[in-house]
């Protein structure tokens, strides 16, 4: 139950009241009913409470940020009136709430479209359209609940990635609403709702395993049965390390083989140079440069790139004896490739293009693995100098 405290409301003491773990109203000294209830997210919402035909009526007047003290309390003043007097207290608020299919589309167009990549505009449509619209859509903004939020994460509950997922669209679809005034409530209702616990999969080539591969895509070369592009691509995210999507939308502009590295331009984190080894540089030093295409991973139309690496991937690492390897999981291999050689955590990080320690320090424990190796090589080492004699 919410804590009950009286106050004189104004800008400095609404922005100085505590955030709890609990809902608490603040009522005014002055104005009888004109009160502001602290929400355990930190939001904080003007709202007034009285009594009319023996009823008693307590309304959202509006966000603290988004309208200020003296606006809440000359709306407040207003609102007691009105329904004291028998009146809507909020006539220009009778107009319908919109639906969360209408939030969920102004979020995608105003919200995700203008901020986000295009990779990302579109895993944000998918989800909006095939899991948030069917189960929430018709549903009035006001009227959606925690209840409602925790039966749409639960459905997805096989598959926990994609359920912390949906959560994360509809709580920031539900933030925004409230930063647009939308909503009466200025509590999310994803608040509370825990996302479920995620294994990260780790898959490392080993050092036959890549040796295997390297063999595989020599053979596929040769006897043609997938494309050059295919085989390019795939020992370019064995060689550097990048994500998927850099490499298919690499242009041969940002390659420099003189210097031995690439430049890209709208990478997942930003511009950023990826350095090619000797290695890599032969690999695309014998790739064909088509004058009427400008990418280096070409595709089956004339001046495309390849979009499709997923089915010709599936038959490769088939034909290796990898079915388990995934994509992705070439560039984890860099990453514990390069931890093996002693590289640190932070380089391993540059080189992979992240911008947050965190997402590094997933290797953390194969740099344990290294340091652990390297400390008994060397206590060997030490060992066989001063360990003592066998006797005779």
């Amino acid at each position: 139950m919410a804590r009950l405290e009286y106050r004189t409301i104004s800008h400095r003491t609404v922005q100085a009241l505590p955030v709890g773990d609990k809902d608490a109203v603040y009522w005014d000294r002055k104005l009888q009913g004109f009160g502001v209830r602290v929400y355990p997210s930190g939001s904080k919402v003007y709202l007034v409470q009285t009594r009319a035909g023996g009823k008693s009526k307590r309304i959202a007047i509006g966000r603290h940020g988004v309208i200020t003290s003296e606006q809440a309390r000359a709306k407040a003043t207003q609102m007691i009136a009105r329904i004291k007097a028998g009146e809507d207290p909020n006539p220009e608020a009778a107009k319908a709430a919109p639906t969360v299919a209408e939030l969920a589309e102004r979020y995608l167009t105003e919200h995700v479209e203008v901020r986000c990549k295009p990779r990302t505009v579109e895993a944000c449509r998918w989800l909006v359209k095939k899991f948030v619209i069917p189960d929430l859509g018709k549903m009035a903004i006001d009227a959606v609940d925690r209840e409602h939020i925790a039966a749409l994460h639960h459905k997805h509950r096989d598959t926990p990635y994609q359920a912390n997922r949906i959560l994360e669209v509809v709580r920031k679809m539900f933030n925004l609403a409230d930063a647009w005034g939308l909503r009466k409530d200025g509590a999310n209702p994803c608040r509370f709702v825990q996302k479920y616990k995620e294994k990260k999969r780790e898959r490392f080539l080993t050092d036959e395993e890549f040796h295997r591969l390297g063999q595989i895509l020599n053979e596929i070369e040769a006897d043609g049965s997938e494309t050059l592009s295919a085989v390019t691509a795939t020992r370019l995210l064995m060689l550097t390390g990048c994500r998927l999507s850099e490499i298919q939308t690499l242009r041969w502009e940002d390659v420099n083989l003189e210097a031995a590295e690439i430049r890209l331009r709208d990478a997942k984190t930003g511009a950023r140079m990826v350095p090619l080894s000797s290695a890599a540089v032969s690999v695309l030093s014998a790739l064909p440069r088509p004058e009427d295409n400008p990418w280096v991973i070409v595709g089956k139309k004339p001046g495309a790139h390849l979009t499709d690496l997923q089915h010709p991937w599936r038959r490769i690492r088939a034909r290796a004896d990898l079915d388990d390897v995934r994509i992705h999981d070439l560039r984890h291999s860099f990453a514990s490739r390069a931890l093996a050689l002693g590289e640190s955590l932070p380089m391993i990080g540059k080189l992979l293009g992240h911008t947050q320690v965190q997402t590094t320090a997933r290797y953390a424990h194969l740099a344990n693995e290294s340091v652990k190796a390297s400390g008994s090589r060397v206590g060997d080492s030490i060992g066989a100098h001063i360990a003592p004699s066998e006797p005779a």
